[in-house]
């Protein structure tokens, strides 16, 4: 037995055993355990090994990024208890149903400012879904784009800070959380107007599948919706600059925005008279449970990725993906490619945790600045929610939808929206100043750019094994 295929084979184990259904973080770890012992026992590695494993998960109960999680996700549960949902939905409804596709580029605007207060996709999903999905089809919208659009709306949550996907990523490729917030901020927005030009697209082209609402609905007007308005949209904005106004201006760390944020919530709710004893209790529970799979994962994939390099697995992947035709923009379309295949069958967490730890050392030695690598993996991992027939997305939707919306109609609603998801992967490769990495150094004159002088491919050194 040789270093040269018992890395393969070592990953070839893991597929396996979540192919067979084992939980994802227990697969991990004794996929890790049991080719460590393989390892030890042909003297490819040295037993010492296994002796930085304590100590890998001491550094992970010890990282205080990783607190943002359970803040965040929080204050997410604690807001959507508070009825914000659906006051924002109902006040913007009424501002923008004049409209063609009113109501859509309501659920649009209101799914952004919800993933930037919340950041929970499931929250979002089923809110918009049990208030927004009726009104719509009562009112003559189709139900694909009524259910596309709220899907894929709920999904913003995933790339609009403050995304647990994005801290989570962070940790892996070793660069602050902070400068994922700010690189993600613009294509995020930029993902909210396609939708929204999408919508636009389809009242010109289809009048009759998104019509504006009818006088009779619009009971709101002059100095009384301006009113609604302020009072409606006034919470979420002081709870997004308290958030993310302190991490983006360097105020707070992402673990002090999220406890801000958490208080926060707390505050809202309560001025709102709807915090409860009852709604604090799940709302723990529930943070408990995510916060604890997240961990478990975490130790898992350590345990895997310690006994993987001590394999020389990283020599592996790296020889694998550094020899591809076309450098750096051939591993970054094979490696997008990989991630989008993957969404169909693992969640953003377990790609997080098994594939970019392995990918990050070879980006990184490509010269591709890793918080541009980062944020076009996030926005990539966003379609593992929208991808028929196992989005969870769709899942959540479908939960709450009404009876006369059929299954496939959540489906095929949701195909137009993977595809500009796709596309706005596309925009951020071909145009990497969306993410705000600097195309040259600032000391340096502009050069022709070649292929190996991509904007995004700076010089940088190789990042630690994760932790």
């Amino acid at each position: 037995m040789s270093h040269d295929w018992i890395a393969p084979l070592m990953f070839l184990g893991l597929a396996v055993f979540l192919l067979l259904g084992y939980p994802v973080a227990f697969a991990l770890a004794a996929n890790g355990l049991v080719f460590a012992l393989i390892g030890i026992e042909f003297g490819l590695i040295e037993f010492g090994l296994l002796q930085a494993l304590p100590e890998r998960i001491y550094g992970i109960m010890g990282n205080g990024t990783l607190l943002a999680i359970p803040f965040f996700t929080f204050m997410g549960l604690i807001l959507e208890r508070s009825g914000m949902a659906e006051e924002l939905l109902d006040t913007m409804g009424q501002l923008l149903g004049r409209l063609r596709g009113g109501l859509a580029y309501a659920v649009v605007l209101v799914g952004a400012l919800l993933a930037a207060t919340t950041g929970v996709v499931a929250a979002s999903v089923i809110a918009m879904g049990l208030i927004s999905l009726p009104i719509m089809l009562r009112y003559g919208y189709d139900a694909r784009l009524a259910s596309g659009v709220i899907a894929a709306s709920g999904t913003l949550a995933q790339i609009i800070p403050p995304s647990l996907v994005l801290i989570v990523l962070a940790d892996q490729l070793g660069v602050p959380v902070g400068e994922m917030y700010q690189g993600a901020l613009v294509p995020a927005l930029a993902l909210a107007g396609m939708y929204m030009l999408f919508v636009l697209l389809v009242s010109l082209l289809r009048p009759q599948w998104a019509p504006a609402l009818p006088t009779a609905a619009r009971t709101l007007g002059g100095l009384r919706l301006i009113e609604r308005s302020l009072v409606s949209l006034l919470p979420p904005l002081v709870l997004i600059f308290l958030v993310l106004g302190t991490i983006l201006l360097g105020i707070a760390t992402p673990t002090e925005g999220g406890a801000m944020g958490a208080v926060g919530a707390l505050l809202l709710a309560a001025l709102k008279r709807r915090l409860t004893a009852e709604i604090l209790a799940q709302a723990a529970e529930r943070t408990l449970k995510l916060t604890s799979f997240v961990i478990f994962i975490l130790i898992g994939s350590t345990a895997f990725s310690l006994v993987f390099n001590g394999l020389d697995g990283d020599d592996w992947v790296e020889g694998l993906f550094g020899d591809l035709p076309g450098g750096a923009i051939g591993f970054l379309i094979l490696v997008n490619l990989l991630v989008f295949l993957l969404a169909f069958f693992l969640d953003f967490f377990e790609i997080a945790f098994i594939v970019v730890p392995l990918l990050a050392p070879v980006a990184a030695k490509l010269g591709i600045d890793l918080v541009f690598f980062g944020v076009l993996l996030g926005i990539n991992m966003q379609t593992s929610f929208m991808h028929p027939p196992f989005g969870f997305a769709l899942f959540y939707l479908r939960s709450v939808a009404p009876r006369s919306v059929r299954t496939a109609d959540i489906y095929w609603g949701a195909v137009p929206f993977l595809v500009i998801q796709l596309a706005m992967v596309a925009l951020v490769m071909a145009f990497p100043q969306l993410v705000g990495r600097p195309a040259t150094p600032a000391a340096q004159p502009v050069v022709p750019i070649e292929l190996e002088a991509v904007p995004y491919l700076q010089p940088q050194s190789v990042p630690a094994a994760p932790q």
